[in-house]
């Protein structure tokens, strides 16, 4: 399995890099499709002045977030950022519900399709422990762990102070 993760994550992550590649070097590009789906983010959001800044600072997460999936590091939340990303990526950009030309919106369609399929790879390698346990497991198994080891430092307790008792007696006078 080792060896299709080292495979699979930059595969998977190649589109985003590159894409987000494309996107830094000319944004104009992206703007105008972002612009109905970044408007009601750019009012909520002061710190945000125009939709090509957050354009570009989409594009530069997914550069960043795909060279580390393709690199493996920290892939659960590199590829969990990626996910997030391509939601609104793919409604901004790909809208075949509005288009009237049939081939536009066939192509549309496809690369909803598409950036759907990714959107799954992605989701399965947000939840890929790689063999270890996950988050989920630790926090079921943490209540026990702690009740068996309080129960063991119960009893440890007790032991020590019978023990200690028992000294005590044995050194007093009679």
């Amino acid at each position: 399995m080792l060896l299709v993760r080292a495979i699979a994550r930059p595969l998977l992550a190649a589109p985003f890099i590159s894409g987000g590649v494309n996107t830094l070097r000319k944004p104009a590009t992206r703007v105008a499709a972002a612009d109905r789906v970044v408007n009601p983010l750019l009012s909520r959001v002061p710190q945000l002045s125009n939709t090509e800044q957050v354009v570009k600072l989409d594009a530069a997460a997914k550069i960043v977030a795909g060279s580390m999936l393709a690199l493996g590091k920290l892939p659960r939340v590199s590829a969990a950022v990626l996910a997030v990303s391509l939601v609104p990526t793919t409604a901004a950009g790909h809208p075949f519900w509005e288009e009237q030309d049939p081939v536009r919106r066939t192509q549309h369609r496809v690369h909803l399709m598409k950036n759907a399929g990714l959107l799954g790879g992605l989701l399965l390698a947000s939840v890929d422990t790689a063999g270890r346990p996950s988050l989920g497991w630790w926090a079921r198994r943490t209540p026990r762990v702690l009740s068996h080891a309080a129960s063991g430092l119960r009893r440890d307790t007790e032991l020590a102070l019978q023990s200690a008792t028992h000294t005590v007696r044995d050194k007093l006078p009679v």
